[in-house]
């Protein structure tokens, strides 16, 4: 049912994570609950679109299994959306993570980077839905 519903109801997240995927197609890959994870260079840290979970270099050597549940978390809001979860979930995340401005206040009024909706959605998801140690290597070169 995972597959179904990303392919059809998630099409276009899983189209521009299946892109990301290509453009990292000779990084480190495993399955994680059902979702493709590519261990990539972004220095801006990991991210979901569809079943594809990218994983920064850092968070594969620290934290993993919080961010690869955190980010699985983020799949299943994709399943959950559809359509709608570039615009409900991806936009507000990638600006929460990327603006600068946002990042200074987290900073200065020591807020969590979970604090906001989308991630906070996201914890919650993954842990109600990742299973506990999924991983299978599909590709060490």
């Amino acid at each position: 049912m995972y597959y179904i519903l990303q392919w059809t109801w998630g099409i276009i997240q899983n189209v521009v994570g299946f892109i990301l995927f290509l453009a990292n197609y000779r990084r480190l890959h495993f399955r994680y609950n059902g979702a493709v994870v590519t261990v990539w260079k972004s220095k801006r840290g990991s991210m979901g679109l569809g079943m594809f979970i990218f994983l920064s270099e850092s968070a594969m050597n620290e934290n993993r299994e919080f961010t690869l549940m955190h980010e699985y978390g983020h799949t299943v809001q994709s399943c959950i959306l559809g359509p709608l979860f570039l615009p409900v979930i991806g936009l507000p995340s990638l600006l929460w993570a990327g603006l600068p401005v946002l990042r200074r206040y987290r900073e200065r009024k020591s807020v969590a980077y979970y604090r906001l909706y989308t991630e906070r959605w996201a914890n919650f998801l993954g842990e109600r839905f990742a299973a506990k140690n999924p991983e299978f290597p599909i590709d060490k070169s």
